[in-house]
């Protein structure tokens, strides 16, 4: 039991890591869960109706950061993302969608200047295929 909670722990220290770096001081007023709602914004809006019980939704995600954010989270960028693949993994189960392949959340570095916190992309990718289709 202690082994979970400090699982736990650490998770909500990287969740609250990641959110001190994605939203601006200026905006710490609002919701600390954009990142989480463009995920699940992602498959509702990209949502495909197979049939009446299967809706098919994104299950590669591909975060774009500015390369400072990036370099703050490049140590946990993987624990982060798994723990971002359990909320979207925890909505579809809510929502009842299907993905085709295993969910996948990457954290990339980006040097454009038209990413302000983060930019989400995501598509289907089959068993096998990475966030980038790699």
């Amino acid at each position: 039991m202690r082994s979970l909670a400090a699982l736990e722990h650490t998770m909500e220290r990287w969740s609250n890591a990641l959110w001190t770096l994605l939203i601006p001081l200026a905006h710490k007023q609002h919701d600390h869960a954009d990142v989480v709602r463009t995920l699940y914004r992602e498959c509702d809006d990209r949502a495909l109706i197979l049939d009446r019980r299967r809706v098919l939704v994104p299950n590669a995600f591909v975060i774009e950061l500015p390369p400072q954010s990036h370099q703050q989270l490049a140590s946990t960028s993987r624990q982060l993302g798994a723990h971002l693949s359990s909320h979207v993994r925890r909505h579809a189960a809510e929502q009842g969608y299907i993905f085709a392949g295993p969910v996948a959340v990457q954290l990339i570095r980006v040097q454009e200047d038209t990413v302000g916190r983060f930019r989400v992309r995501s598509r289907i990718a089959p068993e096998g295929a990475g966030p980038l289709g790699r």
